[in-house]
């Protein structure tokens, strides 16, 4: 059966952004849009039509690790069961943290900062702001519900993902070994929903 239009249209897009994720891995920011579109299957102004710069590929990467991140938080039914909600959010950024192609294309970001601080501006707000926001929302769902007490969902959002990121993502920047495994991170995922849902219950 023949795909229709937004189908066709929401495959080039996965591929553009899956070549967009091997070529920077591969050879770096300064890869090419011809490489891009070449890697995608795809013309170099199909790439332009979905994106207008190598920039909003990079930043399109970012926002769809934060919805994979976040997901989570936004299924039907999360406000019913936070503890799950906030287990899985926290499961999902620490495997996040220390995927291969994740730290190289942060490093790479921050390698960029001077030459092009927009760039930087605009991943941090799409990635870790964004990502933060959406937690707060949630957590400001859980205590309109009566199920957590907090004043300022902002800082205890920042308080949630700094316990569960903790040193580990400047460790993976520096090349550090890691200690998350998977029974590592579910254990850590586990007790910090645990701890901080017992630190805000009403």
């Amino acid at each position: 059966m023949p795909r229709i239009a937004g189908q066709i249209d929401l495959a080039k897009t996965e591929a553009i952004l899956e070549a967009t994720s091997d070529a920077i891995y591969e050879r770096g920011l300064s890869v090419s849009m011809d490489e891009i579109a070449r890697r995608a299957g795809v013309s170099k102004q199909t790439v332009y039509n979905h994106y207008g710069s190598k920039s909003e590929l990079v930043r399109a990467l970012i926002a769809r690790r934060t919805d994979s991140i976040t997901a989570a938080l936004e299924v039907p039914g999360a406000t019913e069961r936070p503890h799950d909600a906030l287990a899985d959010y926290a499961r999902a950024l620490l495997e996040t943290l220390q995927m291969p192609r994740g730290v190289i294309l942060i490093r790479l970001i921050i390698s960029s900062v001077a030459g092009e601080p927009d760039l930087a501006q605009a991943v941090f707000k799409g990635g870790l702001r964004a990502s933060r926001a959406r937690l707060a929302a949630f957590l400001a769902r859980e205590t309109a519900a009566g199920r957590l007490a907090i004043d300022d969902v902002d800082e205890a959002a920042d308080f949630f993902a700094g316990m569960v990121v903790s040193h580990r993502q400047l460790s993976l920047l520096m090349g550090l070994p890691s200690d998350l495994t998977p029974a590592r991170i579910e254990r850590i995922a586990t007790e910090a929903a645990r701890r901080f849902l017992k630190a805000y219950r009403p």
